[in-house]
């Protein structure tokens, strides 16, 4: 533990709260849908993380997990009325596949080994959430996953010389929280664009088809065939033999 370690600890509390508050508020707005596989996994984590790191020694880092811990399970029973997901087949599936994770956790008696379950798990979380990100970007709050990430690198450096599996899952907390919010970010510019050109054909398709235009237009006569209104022999004759 280094001097800064309270500082960061506390630090590291604190942006696990306020990471957390945009995200209650808009899922109770409705703005944001959590996915509830997602959150169930991610409470479980989280009470799983923070004993772990405590049982390992973890002091002042341990505020992270242990806010994780009841704002997870917050979030998750706000997700039973206001989420979507999770009781899919393949979202039971993966549930299992990360409960899998848990029992590895719980049978492994090397921490580092116990902690790289407790990640896997949550990565099958994350992925869980991926094909709705990717859909809907808004019904994801932003600014949650990027406080989390900020508290995650504090954690971190309250950790710093400490041993590695006290280290590696505020570490990891980080990285995937950094990732998660970058790719928010990257749908809701990419549908962005696509709202804007909505309607509207790209510079080379509305070439071509002006081009197809003209085209056409030349190529049709300015007026339609005129027809001779007087009455041909054969109508003559007939007329005649009538």
């Amino acid at each position: 533990m280094n001097a800064l370690s309270p500082l960061l600890g506390i630090l590291a509390g604190l942006a696990g709260i306020a990471n957390a508050v945009p995200y209650v508020r808009d899922t109770v707005r409705g703005s944001t849908r959590p996915h509830r596989g997602t959150w169930l996994i991610w409470g479980v984590l989280a009470i799983i993380a923070c004993l772990s790191q405590r049982a390992d020694g973890a002091s002042w880092s341990v505020l992270l997990t242990a806010t994780q811990a009841a704002l997870t399970g917050l979030v998750f029973v706000l997700a039973i009325r206001y989420g979507e997901g999770g009781a899919s087949r393949a979202d039971l599936a993966l549930i299992a596949l990360a409960g899998g994770g848990l029992v590895g956790w719980m049978l492994a008696g090397d921490p580092v080994v116990a902690t790289g379950c407790v990640i896997a798990a949550d990565l099958i979380a994350v992925g869980m959430m991926l094909p709705k990100v990717r859909r809907d970007p808004d019904s994801e709050t932003l600014s949650t996953y990027a406080l989390a990430s900020l508290g995650g690198a504090l954690a971190a450096g309250a950790a710093a010389g400490s041993n590695l599996s006290i280290l590696v899952y505020p570490a990891y907390y980080c990285l995937v929280n950094a990732v998660t919010a970058i790719l928010i970010q990257r749908q809701r510019a990419i549908l962005g664009v696509a709202r804007e050109t909505d309607g509207r054909k790209p510079p080379r398709r509305r070439v071509a088809r002006a081009w197809r235009g003209l085209r056409t237009e030349l190529q049709t006569p300015p007026y339609a065939p005129r027809h001779d209104a007087r009455p041909g022999p054969q109508a003559v004759r007939g007329l005649a033999d009538a």
